[in-house]
């Protein structure tokens, strides 16, 4: 879930739990069905808003994982060529110098 629509569902959930709660508080009724009524929703979005929250740590957690993940390959990758090269420049090292022996010798 990006966090422009858990924004978005979040801005809803709690203009949904507010009307609900005005229009609890202000229907015509005893207060202790207005309160039962009121905590039984209010335990509802409770809920709702858990599983939100625990779904968003969860896809950062995934998103970090994921990026430490191809951050690492990336890091190998280049530990793996600036091997080759460093083993690629010996190898020229060594020719030239075996060049400079043979100039000397000539």
């Amino acid at each position: 879930m990006s966090s422009k629509s858990g924004n978005s569902f979040l801005a809803f959930l709690l203009g949904a739990t507010t009307g609900a709660v005005l229009g609890i508080l202000y229907a015509p009724d005893k207060g202790s069905n207005t309160r039962d009524r009121l905590t039984y929703r209010l335990d509802k979005y409770k809920k709702m808003l858990e599983e939100l929250v625990d779904d968003l740590v969860t896809e950062k957690d995934r998103n970090f994982n994921e990026a430490k993940s191809h951050g690492q390959k990336v890091v190998d990758d280049a530990k793996e060529k600036a091997e080759k090269l460093l083993e690629d420049v010996d190898e020229l090292i060594s020719h030239i110098k075996k060049g400079d022996k043979k100039d000397e010798l000539n």
